[in-house]
């Protein structure tokens, strides 16, 4: 599956669970600290709220060479820096979660629309800015599809519902964590020892 159709689909199942999860249940416990609504105001800004912007943001030298680099930048920064990302994340969290109000299914459906349509207009070697770093929008963009995938299990879990997902895309971001995993060294545990 190529890595838009994969980004497509997991936005259209994040959509399809934001729309199951019982009304009675947003304000429930999510992940840590987070309220269930704190959790997918993280899914939905980090997954497809933040696209636009960034798909918009064009640069114009590769820094980062895959979606991993992306994922490995967190081992590089100082200790500070990531501390005030952690803080930032979690304040923007809450406020995307206030955001969905009252109908979250509406706002994450036009979310994916607004997404949808930005990646429809970039190149996958288009370059672009993200947290101070520049990626090929072809190595950038399957960083959004783990978060839609990984925080949409959690705030399936959270629910108590399924979120459906297609092999495809659970393949993609397998592999994904994967390489991560051999990456920082932890590439033994992926494979069972």
């Amino acid at each position: 599956m190529d890595y838009r159709r994969a980004f497509r689909s997991a936005a259209v199942s994040f959509a399809d669970l934001i729309a199951r999860v019982p009304a009675d249940r947003w304000d429930s416990p999510g992940l840590g600290e987070w309220t269930l609504r704190d959790l997918a105001g993280h899914a939905a800004s980090s997954g497809l709220r933040q696209v636009p912007g960034v798909l918009g943001n064009p640069d114009d030298e590769v820094e980062r060479t895959s979606a991993e680099d992306y994922w490995l930048l967190a081992r590089t920064v100082e200790p500070e820096a990531l501390a005030a990302a952690t803080d930032a994340s979690t304040a923007d969290a809450r406020e995307t979660g206030v955001a969905l109000g009252d109908d979250p299914a509406a706002v994450v459906g036009d979310l994916v629309g607004l997404a949808t349509q930005a990646l429809g207009k970039v190149e996958d070697d288009d370059v672009v800015g993200h947290l101070g770093r520049r990626h090929a929008v072809r190595d950038w963009l399957p960083t959004r599809t783990f978060e839609l995938v990984v925080h949409g299990l959690d705030v399936a879990a959270a629910a108590g519902i399924e979120m459906f997902l297609g092999p495809e895309v659970f393949g993609e971001v397998a592999v994904q964590a994967a390489r991560v995993a051999a990456a920082t060294g932890d590439g033994a545990v992926v494979c069972g020892r």
